[in-house]
């Protein structure tokens, strides 16, 4: 004969299956909030690691900045350096030029001129003075361009005065001092 069963298996099943389907999804849950949670404790690590990966290379940036503020002012000093050096090394080679030059002068100036006053700026040189006459400049400008100390002579003005019984001539002449090619080893 066939058995019946009358017991209430059905809801013993279904109730096991709520049962079995509450502690699946607790589980699950409880799963993905770990995963959650180590997925924000990996990345708050990372973001950790390049801050201080970041403030490393901030603090770096700032020694270097401080290296290369250093370095552009001994570059700049440097350059200080040398500009003098070039200065002092063209005022040894130019040292000898005035001693031609004077000398040259005291050659080339003819009788009868006398100069009252020399002023140099470069090699343009303003020269002031009395002459006997107008003749006398005249020589004089002549006696400049064929020297090899002086070149190109100008004259700005020559103004005849009466001094007692004689005429003088006071005059300006503006001359170019040339250069010496042997930087300055002949003396």
């Amino acid at each position: 004969m066939p058995s019946i069963n009358l017991l209430p298996w059905r809801e013993a099943e279904r109730k096991k299956r709520q049962r079995d389907f509450g502690v699946a999804l607790a589980g699950g849950v409880v799963v993905a909030i770990a995963g959650v949670l180590a997925t924000m404790f990996f990345y708050d690590g990372m973001i950790d690691s390049q801050m201080s990966k970041n403030d490393r290379l901030t603090a770096e940036i700032r020694e270097l900045e401080k290296s290369i503020e250093e370095i552009d002012g001994l570059e700049r000093q440097k350059e200080r350096l040398l500009a003098r050096m070039e200065i002092i090394n063209q005022l040894q080679k130019s040292r000898p030029e005035i001693v031609h030059l004077f000398d040259e002068m005291t050659r080339q100036l003819p009788e009868g001129v006398y100069l009252t006053s020399m002023r140099q700026t470069g090699n343009r040189i303003q020269i002031r003075g009395i002459a006997q006459s107008s003749t006398r400049v005249s020589a004089l400008m002549r006696q400049i361009d064929a020297s090899d100390w002086m070149t190109d002579p100008e004259v700005e003005r020559v103004a005849t005065k009466t001094v007692g019984n004689s005429r003088q001539a006071e005059f300006t002449v503006y001359l170019k001092q040339v250069r010496s090619s042997s930087g300055g080893d002949d003396v």
